[in-house]
């Protein structure tokens, strides 16, 4: 598959026979330019204007949300509730953490977590081999905190979001520098390209370069 990231928490999957998903689409407020991505699937984890701007997006692709399972596109979606603080949802609500397997490869998007993974959830949630997690802190889990959630989810390939890149984005979150202290195998690439004959034996981060919004 092919992994862009258009910018917050907007990922763009395509998988080899052509399916593409996308996930937690953001309006013009947030300071990038809005997604503008054809896309067949769109999961939103949760009601904000910066992860489920659906508006913006080009089409009529299905979109999919909230906890349980959801088959679309011939992909199987796996929704774990979790919360957007760590008080319960009393501060920011509910939070769905989502999982599909595209092209032999497990993907989880943390949406914005809040709090770390009970016992429960990481079952939930099962096997991770590309997770996409916040590390920007303030509105979720900070850098410290996704650290730890990496470790209860063993992953092979991180791919931080949801924080602050340059001074276009307003959002009181930290940028990504502080997550990657904590990791030695760090690379940064345009696209990722991957399937299962070829994750990486070590665990590593993928830090991804803004694409355009409709490349």
């Amino acid at each position: 598959m092919e992994i862009r990231w258009l910018g917050h928490s907007c990922f763009l999957f395509t998988g080899q026979e052509g399916v593409r998903v996308l996930t937690d689409p953001f309006d013009q407020s947030v300071g990038y330019p809005t997604p503008q991505a054809e896309t067949d699937v769109v999961t939103i984890s949760h009601h904000h204007f910066d992860h489920d701007a659906v508006q913006v997006l080009p089409g009529k692709p299905q979109v999919v949300e909230g906890p349980g399972r959801h088959t679309v596109a011939g992909l199987t979606f796996q929704g774990t509730a979790t919360f957007h603080d760590a008080e319960q949802g009393a501060k920011r609500g509910q939070n769905t953490i989502f999982a599909f397997t595209l092209d032999g490869v497990r993907v989880v998007h943390l949406g914005d977590l809040g709090h770390l993974l009970t016992p429960e959830q990481r079952q939930e949630i099962g096997s991770v081999d590309i997770i996409c997690i916040p590390v920007g802190g303030f509105y979720t889990i900070d850098a410290g905190q996704a650290y730890e959630t990496v470790r209860q989810l063993n992953p092979k390939v991180i791919l931080p979001m949801h924080y602050k890149p340059n001074e276009t984005v307003t959002l009181p979150i930290a940028g990504v520098n502080d997550f990657l202290q904590h990791f030695t195998q760090v690379k940064k690439a345009k696209i990722l390209e991957i399937n299962r004959a070829v994750l990486p034996q070590t665990q590593e981060v993928v830090v991804l370069e803004f694409s355009a919004p409709g490349k």
